[in-house]
């Protein structure tokens, strides 16, 4: 089976919503995982603070991205049941 590009895009979608409703109170914070963490300029730069900041873009573009799965699924389905 070969993987195309659209089901490439269709994973980084899902990836990105997945990263999109991760809760800070509830689930990042407890483990570490918080903005205020890696607030430092040193910190920042690390794995974990890139990884922070990519979690925390995805959120504050929430709506974008509920656009872009609404555009997405109204694809698939002129595609594929056409």
């Amino acid at each position: 089976m070969v993987m195309g590009l659209g089901a490439l895009l269709e994973g980084l979608l899902l990836l990105a919503n997945a990263l999109a409703i991760l809760n800070e109170d509830r689930f990042l914070a407890p483990r570490g995982w918080s903005f205020n963490d890696v607030s430092g300029n040193a910190r920042a730069k690390s794995l974990k603070g890139q990884l922070i900041g990519l979690i925390y873009a995805t959120q504050y573009l929430r709506l974008p991205l509920i656009m872009l799965n609404a555009l997405i699924i109204l694809l698939h389905d002129i595609l594929c049941c056409s």
